[in-house]
């Protein structure tokens, strides 16, 4: 499955270094951040990528092109003069996708198993999945209590003290889920998953590696210690 990265947001949090480049361009070891992700998504067998972008994406357009010197195909989605949210912009990128697809943010690295989400995806045969990974509050707050198996609540407002999982940052989707909302409109990813929830159609994958982003300043600098580091060819 192809995979879409939301790349679009304003990047607050870390101005003054987003002041004149998007998020993705931010060097981490060396190399823009989006490099890194390309990268790693390669060595997992993903060939095709959609880019989400708004603030600033025609920087990341000219630096990354169609992808070819990376061996991964780039296409670009923007969101235009108004963003769209989450949920808007890949809503805004359908015209791009199959009818399914991999929906990974902008500022994470991620190094669990693509090919396992995968099947595990087309196996629960539902229109969405989430993967979760068990943080008790270690890399951020807790927003999903999991039973093992399934998801019982997803909230990123309204904690519990029976949230022990995140929502890693990696879904799987059918073209459905997004076809449904009202293209130009600003939607929120976090409500389509609470909707999947409520509705009884949201599978849940369980992952064991943790998750490193870029969104936040003590994030940045994890992820630069584990790059620089450098990650063996499996993204491990």
């Amino acid at each position: 499955m192809p995979v879409v990265i939301l790349a679009g947001g304003l990047a607050t949090r870390l101005r003054p270094l987003t002041e004149t480049i998007p998020k993705a361009l931010i060097e981490v070891a060396g190399r823009p951040f989006l490099w890194h992700q390309l990268q790693l998504l390669r060595r997992h067998g993903i060939q095709r990528v959609v880019l989400s972008v708004g603030y600033l994406g025609e920087q990341i357009q000219d630096q990354f092109g169609d992808g070819m010197e990376l061996g991964i195909q780039l296409e670009y989605a923007f969101d235009g003069p108004v963003l769209l949210g989450t949920a808007g912009a890949i809503r805004n990128a359908l015209s791009l996708l199959p009818e399914r697809f991999f929906v990974l943010y902008g500022d994470s690295y991620l190094t669990c198993d693509f090919g396992s989400v995968e099947s595990a995806f087309r196996q629960g045969n539902q229109p969405g999945l989430m993967t979760v990974f068990r943080n008790d509050g270690l890399f951020d707050n807790s927003n999903v209590e999991f039973d093992g198996t399934r998801i019982l609540r997803y909230d990123k407002r309204n904690r519990t003290p029976d949230m022990h999982h995140i929502d890693y940052g990696l879904g799987a989707f059918r073209r459905e889920v997004f076809a449904s909302l009202d293209a130009g409109k600003k939607f929120d990813l976090e409500k389509v998953y609470q909707k999947l929830l409520h509705d009884g159609k949201l599978t849940a994958f369980e992952v064991h590696e943790r998750f490193y982003e870029i969104g936040s300043p003590e994030g940045l600098r994890d992820t630069e210690q584990y790059l620089t580091a450098g990650p063996s060819i499996q993204g491990q």
